[in-house]
């Protein structure tokens, strides 16, 4: 893994700040990302945030980049290191850095760290998320509807909430829209192995689903789907090579704007710790445009969806909800908190099989 300095802009953009006046010297910024940033989607779309805020900052930010950290010793060693080399503010961008990035911010409390999808927070450690399953509420809607064996697909990466979350969530509105809908679950235990995603998509393939699903980082699912049919969507960017088919739509994560507020909150001596949860409403996940394979009919259902959840008159884990084992969860009408669906741990009515430990 090779340390990569970008070159950044030639001339800064007007941005105001208040408070303490800006250093001479750039500030550093660092990033460690978790895959390739050529995965075509989560590490490519949190590069993309890397690259505005060059271009909001200009000269007066130097930004670097780690790609394809292993989650574990590695991911420690590179933090650090990036510390050591005068770094201000370092993003690590994948639940598994949750552990290595709080051990690394207690060696070096004048540095800030920022974790994504994790919830240990310290003095100089804040955590920040989207509401993925926001975005999977509505390709869920389109998958029950798009189904013709009723069969569907979930490629899945780890056993953690959010992942969890997204499957309860495809899952709750293909059901609602389509009743006869089964849905089949693999665990690939990788956040990008294009072999492994690949394979995956074949073994559901094989099992009768036709539309998959995935909460992995590569292309590769929409590739093997492009050959052997079926349909699939955009994870984590648009993907939107693959369109008309085999993409329906899309849920892309745009970090760009949080990127160049923290940044900014650093540069100018506001930054604190938070901890940041945003969704469609605030604009931090959003929704690739509909492909005309959909019915008419369908993309207006899940454009309304997408507007609800925006204005906030609606929420995708809204009741009655049971669990797996068909005890009560949510009464009719009663919204699920953000506690419960934070540390989400089991399967919603009607999905068959167990998570895993």
């Amino acid at each position: 893994m090779k340390l990569m300095k970008t070159i950044l802009a030639g001339a800064a953009l007007a941005v105001g700040f208040s408070g303490a006046a800006l250093a001479d010297d750039p500030v550093k910024v660092g990033f460690v990302y978790v895959g390739p940033v050529g995965d075509g989607g989560w590490t490519y779309y949190h590069d993309l945030g890397r690259i505005a805020v060059e271009e909001a900052y200009g000269d007066k930010v130097e930004t670097t980049f780690v790609e394809s950290v292993p989650e574990g010793a590695d991911a420690e060693r590179v933090m650090t290191q990036m510390a050591l080399s005068g770094h201000k503010l370092i993003f690590t961008t994948s639940f598994g850095y949750m552990d290595p990035t709080i051990n690394v911010a207690k060696k070096f409390p004048n540095v800030k760290f920022e974790h994504a999808t994790g919830y240990k927070t310290a003095p100089n450690v804040s955590t920040y998320s989207a509401r993925f399953y926001e975005g999977r509420a509505i390709t869920g809607t389109i998958a029950g509807h798009m189904t013709k064996t009723n069969k569907i697909g979930y490629i899945a990466s780890f056993p953690i909430p959010e992942v969890i979350r997204g499957i309860n969530s495809s899952f709750l509105h293909a059901k609602r829209v389509n009743p006869d809908v089964e849905m089949k679950v693999i665990w690939a235990y990788t956040w990008f192995d294009p072999g492994k995603e690949a394979d995956a998509t074949s073994a559901l393939l094989d099992q009768g689903v036709d539309v998959i699903l995935a909460h992995t980082d590569s292309t590769a699912p929409l590739a093997k789907l492009a050959e052997a049919g079926g349909y699939g969507f955009g994870q984590a960017a648009d993907m939107i090579q693959y369109a008309p088919a085999p993409r329906l739509s899309s849920i892309i994560d745009d970090w760009a704007p949080y990127y160049i507020a923290r940044v900014g909150a650093v540069m100018d001596g506001s930054w604190e710790s938070v901890s940041t949860w945003h969704g469609i409403p605030e604009g931090m996940v959003a929704i690739g445009e509909f492909s005309e394979v959909i019915p008419e009919d369908v993309r207006n259902q899940v454009q309304e969806m997408k507007d609800g959840i925006a204005a906030g008159t609606y929420h995708p884990f809204t009741g009655p909800i049971n669990k797996q084992d068909g005890s009560a969860w949510l009464a009719d009408g009663e919204i699920a908190d953000d506690g419960t669906l934070a540390g989400m741990n089991f399967y919603i009515e009607g999905i068959v099989g167990d998570i895993p430990n």
